[in-house]
């Protein structure tokens, strides 16, 4: 049987986690961007506005979420005439596993000035490579080829890059345009704390930053930067889509040595196709 094209699916109690938001840390929980995703649908849909834009997004992973049952809260912080601030919950059995705050800003006029950004913008792949929902495509620096869809092949010390469309947050429902950034930006965990030995540190956070709604349906997330010490991480990454750059996303993460995901290994080579 095919499994459902979702995270997850509306239920009259809450949201039932489906087969692909299942964890590669463990089959048990779900992963982080079936949790970002989630949270950030939930405060667009609240709290979102025509005229406002949904520029930051930062999401606190500070409990692992298992696939059972779980209810999204939310209350609003602020709404005003130029921003909008709220925040959600994630809560399971009536314990918080997760929570979100974000902040919409009123579209306005750019102000004169020429200002310094990146010079080397991350391209998107050609258009005739495959990228069906939910089937990543990944680059790096030091591979041949560019991109490719294995990405056992990408598991070296060069910068990293993904390109996916993104499946539905909620079965049935559309996926709106701020939870598919944020269910592709949690990529920024891998994209910046992923070595030749495969990814052994796991995010307890994610921010993203956006001067626009993605355009299209696929997302780009390229590395920026990985700095580490003591077994805590930072990473930044870039967002894009086939119109350019928009935005950034940040992760923190904590030392998972022992239970480092390496993509070589046969055990994930379900995982590797996508």
């Amino acid at each position: 049987m095919t499994a459902p094209m979702a995270f997850f699916e509306r239920t009259p109690v809450g949201f039932e986690p489906l087969a692909y938001s299942a964890s590669a840390w463990s089959p048990d929980m779900v992963n982080g961007p079936a949790v970002c995703g989630l949270l950030a649908r939930t405060l667009e849909l609240e709290f979102g506005a025509p005229e406002f834009t949904p520029v930051r997004l930062t999401v606190d992973l500070f409990r692992p979420v298992q696939r059972r049952t779980s209810e999204v809260r939310t209350v609003e912080v602020r709404s005003g005439n130029r921003i909008r601030v709220a925040d959600a919950e994630l809560v399971q059995d009536g314990e918080v596993k997760a929570r979100a705050t974000a902040v919409f800003l009123r579209r306005s006029q750019q102000p004169p000035g020429e200002l310094w950004t990146r010079a080397e913008l991350p391209a998107p792949p050609p258009e005739e490579l495959s990228d069906p929902p939910g089937r990543p495509l990944w680059g790096s620096d030091d591979h041949p080829d560019g991109w490719t869809g294995d990405l056992s092949e990408h598991q070296n010390a060069s910068r990293k890059r993904c390109w996916q469309t993104p499946l539905p947050t909620v079965l049935g429902e559309p996926l709106t345009p701020f939870a598919a950034v944020a269910t592709i930006a949690e990529a920024a965990s891998l994209m910046t704390n992923w070595s030749t030995a495969g990814v052994g540190f796991i995010n307890a956070d994610l921010t993203i930053a956006l001067t626009r709604p993605v355009r299209g349906t696929a997302i780009g997330v390229e590395g920026d930067s990985h700095f580490s010490e003591h077994g805590i991480s930072v990473g930044s990454a870039t967002l894009f889509d086939r119109e350019g750059a928009f935005g950034t996303a940040m992760v923190t993460a904590l030392a998972n040595a022992e239970r480092t995901v390496d993509f070589v290994e046969e055990d994930f080579a379900e995982l590797r196709r996508g």
